[in-house]
């Protein structure tokens, strides 16, 4: 059975085409990238139509390439990332550009309307203890939907007037496919307006969280499951895309609800890291946890009655482009017709990324004593500043750059094993953890995962696809080829598995409780630099 997968992420799509069976088949792939433009008042958006003009092409792509069995496509299904807000009107059509789950510009929306004392984590207490009690959550970032819908309605009176429903990445691709406003239960969660304790059948937006954080209902769109089909493929939109009209579209989930099904890791307690171009721990548990002062909870999955006790790091394999981008670029001094190796083929940056791995796996444990810290963009977890940035620290005259090449990738490591290890004061996170994402292409940064946690780390095959491959069990749940997502995420299977260097704990410890002390030590450093021109 061939299914059509999209995996929507913040820089780029990969569009995957799998046979599903006995196992999960991966018969070609394209992927397409697309603009993230990063505003200087803290603003970070994306243009819907980039992302549909990437689907149409790569799904054009995997035609001509594999012809006989596009035209036997059983199903389409998406995985994506979450806490965007995109309006569309009534012909799902967007108003406005999207803003992305980085965008910071809502702190004057949030502190009007949820920010009176007295406070908890910066939200008034009233709404606060309701929000737990309601969603099992706190809008308490600026970062958060409700926030950045408040910001549209302020700064965009035109768009938000034309806007008829509120969605989210995925959903308004599928809306655009179907002509059917939805979200998946997950991307409902991430709203943060999410009715936890509503009956199974009938979920629903929370109308009192509606209302104490002033969000018109009649924007919110339908509620449905991931395995749910929203209705079949338009004529219309078939037709661009070069497919057959009536293919099931199903809602599939949100990146942090998908990764951890295409990572076989969807058991109570199998916890999972994943570094792409975000980063986080993801614990699967029975009941609603929240832990306010590290900002992290238990959101709904893609699983009935299992939540993903969820830790987010927003630059982590944007830390290693940069690295690419700034650093290696120098270390390797490669130019191909005067042309800079980032912006050469797909293939070329790839063979830079190894040579990347092989000089770091080449370089002392510890990178001399250098530390990175990976906060490009703020940071929301275990602490939420949006002032936080990136830095070395330990630098000397012994030091060079392969060492703080290294203490990139160890930085990375260090926050990681912060997550796990808050963690672990409130749910039981698993001995061995499963490693995914780009991160996980490499064997060097796999083996210092395993030793700057002291925990066994276990990769499965194509680490860079498992967003694509959970939505493509999703959809194989939802056409009956399985009898459940969980049953489906059965078919995942590890390839490699990476044991830490206990010789090796007593550094890292080390490094690691210096690595946490960083950001109380620079918070006021970070806060007077932050809108320096």
């Amino acid at each position: 059975m061939f299914i059509l997968a999209y995996d929507f992420g913040t820089t780029g799509v990969k569009s995957c085409l799998f046979d599903v069976s006995d196992s999960v088949v991966k018969v070609d792939s394209a992927s397409q990238g697309y603009e993230l433009h990063v505003l200087p008042d803290g603003g970070v958006e994306q243009d819907p139509d980039d992302w549909w003009q990437a689907l149409v092409d790569t799904t054009r792509v995997l035609k001509k390439r594999n012809a006989d069995a596009v035209e036997h496509v059983a199903g389409i299904s998406f995985c994506s990332q979450l806490q965007s807000v995109v309006m569309v009107d009534e012909d799902m059509r967007p108003v406005h550009r999207s803003m992305s789950y980085m965008d910071q510009r809502a702190g004057a929306q949030m502190k009007r309307i949820a920010g009176r004392a007295p406070r908890i984590a910066g939200v008034n207490a009233a709404i606060a203890l309701k929000s737990l009690r309601y969603t099992g959550a706190v809008a308490a970032s600026v970062k958060d939907p409700a926030w950045k819908y408040h910001w549209l309605k302020d700064n965009d009176a035109d768009a938000f007037r034309r806007g008829h429903k509120w969605l989210d990445v995925k959903d308004a691709l599928i809306a655009r496919m179907t002509g059917q406003a939805t979200m998946s239960e997950d991307s409902a969660f991430a709203t943060l307006l999410y009715d936890i304790k509503a009956d199974p059948d009938s979920p629903r937006f929370h109308p009192e969280m509606l209302k104490m954080l002033q969000v018109d209902p009649d924007h919110m769109p339908d509620i449905v499951k991931s395995t749910d089909q929203v209705g079949p493929l338009l004529e219309g939109p078939a037709a661009e895309m070069g497919v057959a009209p009536g293919i099931p579209v199903f809602s599939g989930g949100g990146d942090s609800a998908l990764i951890g099904v295409g990572a076989g890791a969807t058991a109570v307690g199998d916890t999972h890291l994943y570094v792409g171009t975000s980063g986080w721990a993801s614990t699967v548990i029975e009941k609603p946890v929240v832990d306010v002062s590290a900002m992290i909870a238990g959101i709904v999955g893609a699983i009935p009655g299992r939540y993903n006790y969820f830790a987010e790091l927003e630059t982590a394999g944007k830390c290693l482009e940069w690295v690419r981008d700034h650093l290696a670029l120098d270390e390797i001094n490669i130019y191909l017709e005067r042309t800079a190796v980032s912006e050469a083929p797909e293939d070329i940056r790839i063979e830079l990324y190894d040579y990347l791995s092989q000089v770091i796996g080449e370089t002392r444990p510890g990178a001399g004593g250098v530390l990175f810290t990976p906060w490009l963009h703020g940071n929301r977890c275990p602490f939420e500043d949006s002032n936080a940035r990136g830095m070395f620290i330990g630098i000397s005259l012994t030091t060079g750059k392969r060492d703080m090449l290294r203490a990139v990738i160890e930085g990375i490591c260090y926050h990681l094993r912060w997550f796990v290890e808050t963690q672990d004061k409130k749910v039981s996170t698993s001995s061995r953890i499963r490693f995914v994402g780009g991160g996980a292409l490499s064997p060097v940064t796999s083996q210092i995962l395993a030793d700057v946690l002291q925990r066994p780390i276990d990769v499965v095959e194509h680490p860079q696809d498992v967003g694509a491959v959970g939505a493509a069990l999703c959809a194989a749940a939802g056409l009956g080829a399985v009898n459940s997502t969980e049953e489906a995420a059965s078919l995942v299977e590890v390839i490699a598995s990476y044991e830490p260097n206990t010789e090796l704990k007593e550094l890292y410890d080390d490094m690691f409780t210096t690595f946490k002390s960083l950001h109380p030590a620079n918070k006021k450093v970070f806060a007077r630099l932050a809108h320096r021109p």
